[in-house]
């Protein structure tokens, strides 16, 4: 009989650079011969790649390592990541864990791995480093199901935002080689992939060696057979000068797409997270960037119930992204996060009231997005089709707008113009144009 080809399972939580990360280590456990499943499936060895930016994402982790563990009892289960950075005891503490892997070595996971379980967890939690780094990349060719994939380009940050434990969990910024990524994404699109979204924590904050991320831009535009460059997400003071420039150039791959983190839209809650900048600045350069970049499509971050959030400041906020250039917004509910200067601080907002700013939030959001897909109407754009859902081929436009056509033929991973017909939520249906 031929020896059971062991099977692997790796669970992702968070963030679009863990995802970047976990797209690494599916290459790796297919180059060391494994087979990689989905999470529900019966797998050999389970690694659960966390998140731990909130409390919610905390609690969201234990739950998921404790059903992994509840249906794969024989697995070898390795839990790596910002959790583990930051709560290493309380992880290992999790009955049925094998490894603890922090975010130095994270990426390192297989060469802790073992083929039967550990007596007790090996916890592998070394202090994050400082300088610049390169990833190996899988020597091997491994297929991309893809069309778009995440690219690590950056690491950590020094905000020290009021909510925020990264800086902890990841470190301090730091850089990647840019011949190390620029390898990677010929790599990536070689595999067929044909859009790179650069990722990281702080992405904007990239420089090694005299190059800063519109750098990085050209670079990859330079890359035979890529058409598209997004950025995923960048703080406004880390903008630099010529990204909306070549946004606006139809010859360059980078779409106009930003998505840039608000958090508030009132100046003294703001101040309170300990954000760099008032509200009047951020929709001055929102105005900015629309007038210079007709099919721009902004997105951004909105916390809701942050300590000391009166009525008042709500009503501030929502007027705020009311009457912006915000096309759309990701609300987020203040979670409390232990080792925060957040979590200490006075005027807790009650739940049903945080329950209650989210839906309004949410709701001038679904508005939000409703008008710029009316702005959008009757437009034609090129769509990097995905998948089949519901009948229907999806994919996206550069501006980011989630595009449905019906088509009997196979539309996978192909770059189409279609003319945009009506909004359906957060799609908007169209047809292949002629």
């Amino acid at each position: 009989m031929r020896p059971h080809k062991p099977k692997a399972a790796v669970i992702t939580l968070g963030c679009r650079l863990n995802h970047a990360e976990s797209a690494l280590l599916h290459a790796r456990l297919h180059e060391a011969g494994y087979t990689v499943v989905p999470y529900g499936e019966s797998a050999d060895l389970g690694i659960i790649n966390t998140c731990t930016v909130t409390g919610e994402a905390d609690a969201k982790c234990r739950k998921i390592i404790r059903g992994f563990i509840r249906h794969n009892p024989g697995a070898f289960v390795a839990v790596i990541g910002c959790m583990p950075q930051v709560s290493a005891k309380r992880i290992a503490g999790i009955e049925g864990v094998d490894l603890v892997v922090g975010t130095a070595r994270k990426l390192d996971v297989l060469d802790y791995v073992r083929a039967e379980k550990n007596q007790a967890p090996v916890v592998v939690c070394n202090g994050v480093p400082d300088d610049d780094f390169k990833i190996d990349c899988p020597a091997t060719g491994v297929p991309r199901a893809e069309t778009r994939a995440n690219l690590k380009i950056q690491e950590g940050c020094d905000n020290m935002c009021a909510y925020c434990i990264v800086p902890l969990a990841r470190g301090k910024p730091r850089s990647r080689e840019m011949p190390n990524l620029i390898d990677e994404a010929r790599a990536l699109t070689k595999a067929g992939v044909k859009e790179i979204v650069l990722t990281g924590v702080n992405v904007g904050a990239y420089a090694w060696r005299g190059n800063g991320i519109v750098d990085v831009i050209d670079a990859l535009n330079d890359i035979e057979g890529l058409p598209r460059v997004r950025v995923s997400s960048i703080e406004l003071s880390t903008i630099p000068e010529g990204l909306l420039q070549r946004m606006n150039d139809p010859d360059h791959a980078l779409v106009p797409f930003l998505h840039v983190p608000l958090q508030s839209g009132c100046d003294k809650t703001l101040e309170a997270m300990g954000r760099p900048y008032k509200a009047a600045v951020f929709k001055a350069f929102l105005e900015k960037a629309h007038a210079e970049v007709d099919t721009l499509c902004i997105g951004a971050d909105v916390m809701v119930g942050f300590p000391g959030e009166t009525e008042q400041d709500f009503e501030q906020s929502c007027t705020f992204l009311a009457e912006s250039p915000i096309d759309y917004a990701h609300v987020f509910k203040f979670s409390p996060r232990p080792n925060t200067r957040a979590v200490k601080m006075a005027g807790r907002v009650s739940p049903p009231v945080v329950n209650g700013r989210s839906g309004r939030m949410r709701e001038i959001s679904a508005g939000k997005r409703a008008v710029f897909h009316l702005r959008n109407q009757a437009k034609t754009y090129e769509v990097l089709f995905e998948q089949k859902t519901g009948g229907r081929w999806t994919g996206y436009t550069p501006n980011y707008i989630r595009a449905a056509v019906e088509s009997s033929k196979d539309l996978e991973n192909r770059i189409l113009a279609v003319t945009l017909l009506e909004s359906r939520g957060e799609t908007m249906t169209g047809v292949l144009a002629e």
